[in-house]
């Protein structure tokens, strides 16, 4: 399963946060087995993330979105998944009693009376989702996620959007397996050992310098077989040590 991971945010883009959306995803995504085709970030810009949402919904099996959701000037994540797949924003009735539910407990009011009356708070524009999406209550905070065809939209707060994920994780999954170990000796050194490895196995093999001459080696592929005898011939020929 390929899987493309798109973060909304010109705050990211500014430096002002780190991406670490991205990377939590990628890795929860690899120990599913699944594999991250790509990774984009790009400004709140409704035509850009509709034009980013249309290409990847051919192009790989399923793509996750991260950020610009909510009810702010700068969300328009919701609006542009919306248009990639030609929908109206609608509000589904489960998620706006959510949304009002979450605010009520936010102001100490009691959650199963309080009306939108009784707030001055938009509930609609935090509710509203593309028509015919499946909607991911947000037990995290206010603004929901949804999932439309393939594509997974979850807001950018990084507890909000682990806490979706989690809700959806069992619809990712793959093949590809992976092992790590260490060594010693210098990058250089281990080149045409490497060569070799990917020469005679079916696998990908990452080198990772480390400043503390703790050099990583990550062997992936879709036999564990495979991967474990990639290993075991690597160890014959450079110095390793198993993941810890």
């Amino acid at each position: 399963m390929e899987v493309a991971i798109l973060t909304v945010g010109d705050e990211v883009l500014a430096g002002d946060i780190a991406n670490g959306n991205a990377q939590w995803l990628a890795t929860r995504l690899t120990d599913s087995g699944a594999t991250v085709d790509r990774i984009l970030t790009i400004p709140d810009d409704r035509d850009r993330i509709a034009a980013t949402i249309d290409e990847w919904t051919t192009a790989v099996d399923a793509a996750i979105v991260t950020g610009g959701l909510g009810g702010t000037h700068d969300d328009v994540t919701a609006d542009a998944l919306a248009d990639a797949f030609d929908r109206e924003l609608v509000v589904d009735e489960s998620v706006r009693r959510d949304v009002l539910e979450t605010v009520a407990e936010y102001r100490n009011l009691d959650p199963k009376t309080v009306t939108a009356e009784d707030l001055d708070f938009d509930v609609d524009a935090w509710a509203a989702l593309p028509e015919g999406g499946r909607p991911v209550l947000n037990p995290e905070g206010l603004c929901p996620g949804c999932v439309l065809e393939n594509v997974y939209a979850f807001p950018g707060v990084p507890a909000e959007m682990r806490a979706l994920f989690e809700r959806v994780a069992a619809e990712f999954s793959g093949d590809a397996v992976s092992r790590v170990a260490y060594t010693p000796q210098p990058e250089a050194s281990v080149v045409d050992a490497v060569a070799g490895a990917r020469e005679r196995f079916d696998v990908t093999i990452g080198s990772y310098p480390d400043t503390e001459r703790r050099n990583r080696l990550k062997v992936t592929g879709t036999d564990p077989e495979a991967v474990d005898r990639t290993l075991e011939w690597l160890a014959e020929r450079v110095d390793l040590a198993a993941e810890k």
